[in-house]
């Protein structure tokens, strides 16, 4: 017989199947009596877990929806199912839970046995996600250390590749992971410079945890925001686009899908209207050339001048 822990994760990971088990049920497979059963069952409760209990022929015990999720029991496939999509949301992105998705990943990533944690890097670097990211592909193992790091208050040894291409060691105290202008960012206290810096995600590798706590408490959000806006001059400036497209409404929005974001798409006489998310030019360009259409761009004139200059050099 097993012991009461292993009987309760055993009895949970049974109820967690979409069905209803009779009392007799459960006992058979746990080995124990209708009363053990009982009184498990009460503990779960306890424990945060609403099971629902139904009386008769027909009745028995099953896990419903409650005000609360507490933790799952995940089988191995499961698992490496909910950490590729976790992975997905977090490199590729979906509006409003890229942050979220990263957190959960790095919870979970801390859990997985290593055999796991193979298979779902193997699975993540064989499979592809048809889009364009606008910047550097970000790795989801960087993502997931610079993540636990952070929620640990942990002080990060990484390489960095700055702007101009170089390499360098960087020891930080990481403070928030930003997703922006679909790029990840890490705000952290530099301490070989003695300033807070921002770095682009997708430009870190090889990070590791030196096990020395941060010294620097948390500040709040809207500091890290200041931050990053007084630095936004280092990013790649951001404008929204004003564009009549030679396409259907319908047709239009099927072709943005997803990239539509916060903009939108106004039927206009002979054309749709596109005005579009706050984005990079060169994204935005991106975006139009593959639509496949005739189109007119009303603003910005730096988009213009990026399209001018796409089409000079495919002249050349």
């Amino acid at each position: 017989m097993a012991g009461p822990t292993s009987r309760l994760l055993t009895l949970l990971s049974l109820l967690q199947t979409s069905r209803t088990w009779s009392g007799s049920e459960l006992a058979e497979r746990l080995d124990v009596t209708q009363r053990t059963v009982r009184r498990d069952v009460d503990r779960l409760r306890e424990m945060g877990y609403p099971i629902d209990a139904e009386l008769g022929t027909h009745g028995g015990y099953r896990l419903v929806a409650g005000t609360s999720m507490p933790p799952l029991l995940l089988e191995d496939d499961e698992a490496v199912a909910v950490a590729l999509g976790l992975r997905t949301i977090a490199v590729h992105g979906l509006p409003g839970l890229e942050e979220a998705g990263v957190r959960a990943l790095a919870k979970l990533s801390v859990s997985l046995p290593s055999r796991l944690r193979y298979r779902v890097r193997t699975l993540g670097e064989t499979a592809m996600t048809w889009s364009r990211p606008s910047g550097g592909a970000v790795d989801p193992d960087v993502l997931t250390a610079l993540a636990a790091a952070t929620a640990n208050q942990e002080r990060v040894r990484m390489q960095y590749e700055d702007r101009g291409g170089n390499l360098a060691a960087r020891h930080v105290e990481p403070q928030r992971l930003v997703n922006a202008h679909r790029r990840w960012y890490l705000v952290a206290f530099d301490l070989d410079r003695g300033a807070w810096r921002h770095f682009r995600v997708d430009r870190v590798t090889s990070p590791r945890g030196t096990g020395a706590r941060a010294n620097r408490e948390l500040v709040p959000e809207e500091s890290v925001l200041t931050h990053l806006e007084r630095s936004e001059s280092t990013m790649a400036p951001t404008y929204r686009a004003d564009v009549a497209l030679h396409l259907p409404l319908d047709v239009a929005r099927s072709r943005l899908r997803d990239h539509l974001g916060t903009g939108e798409l106004v039927s206009e006489a002979d054309h749709t209207r596109w005005r579009s998310a706050q984005d990079t030019v060169e994204w935005l360009a991106i975006r139009l050339l593959a639509l496949e259409c005739d189109f007119f761009v009303h603003g910005p004139p730096e988009l213009r001048a990026h399209l001018d200059s796409i089409h000079r050099r495919t002249r050349r």
